[in-house]
């Protein structure tokens, strides 16, 4: 099972590094939105402060749904996830690493690069911290369910927004919990429960979505 799901993230790494512009774009995505922010509203540090945890997660949220036409559109048109449907592997397997590939050439450095703007927006040591925990239990369920929209509209006309539309409702809990940690250590109160639960988003995400998007996957193909 382990060696299915590396070779699978190993070559979806490989297509990330060669196609390097669709990786950069999500990045460069990511930063502007986030910097644009402060330029809008003014240098109030106090101000900054407050709306920094929910700024970085809305444009994570954003940068993950502009990532998500990607994740399995290059392998429908050259006929690879025909292949990947006919193989004697387990589908949900295949999806689950293509949604570990996706995490860490776009959740993962989202993740680090939120450590600058925590001292951009002038964040304490522990609110930063509790940001950087927070994207990284929340980014992959960001993945896991942006998968399933974007299995769900392969091949449609207008598939990115069709995709946006489906996985929006189901990107809130995570928005919210993951922001509120943040707000709650900024505030002095225990955000423990806000890490637990983005933790229980994500093994929800883990154990389910693969094998909903295995669904989707052949559903569309078909």
């Amino acid at each position: 099972m382990l060696r299915v799901i590396v070779q699978v993230i190993q070559r979806d790494l490989l297509l990330a590094v060669r196609q390097k512009a669709d990786v950069l774009n999500t990045l460069f995505f990511f930063v502007v939105v986030v910097t644009m922010v402060p330029l809008g509203i003014g240098p109030e540090p106090n101000q900054l402060r407050a709306i920094a945890p929910g700024v970085v997660w809305v444009a994570a949220l954003l940068a993950a749904i502009l990532s998500l036409a990607r994740l399995f559109a290059n392998d429908y048109v050259d006929g690879t996830l025909e292949q990947m449907l006919l193989s004697s592997e387990p589908l949900p397997l295949i999806v689950l690493g293509k949604a570990a590939a996706h995490w860490l050439v776009t959740g993962l450095p989202l993740t680090i690069m939120s450590i600058v703007f925590g001292v951009v927006f002038d964040l304490g040591v522990t609110e930063t911290g509790v940001m950087v925990a927070s994207l990284l239990l929340g980014t992959p369920v960001l993945s896991l369910i942006g998968a399933v929209g974007a299995a769900l509209t392969l091949g449609l006309r207008g598939g990115g927004v069709l995709t946006s539309l489906l996985v929006l409702p189901l990107y809130i809990p995570v928005l919210i919990f993951g922001s509120g940690a943040v707000g709650a250590a900024a505030s002095g109160v225990s955000y423990a429960a806000y890490l637990l639960l983005l933790g229980a988003f994500l093994l929800f995400a883990a154990v389910l979505t693969p094998w909903a998007v295995s669904l989707a996957l052949r559903i569309s193909v078909e």
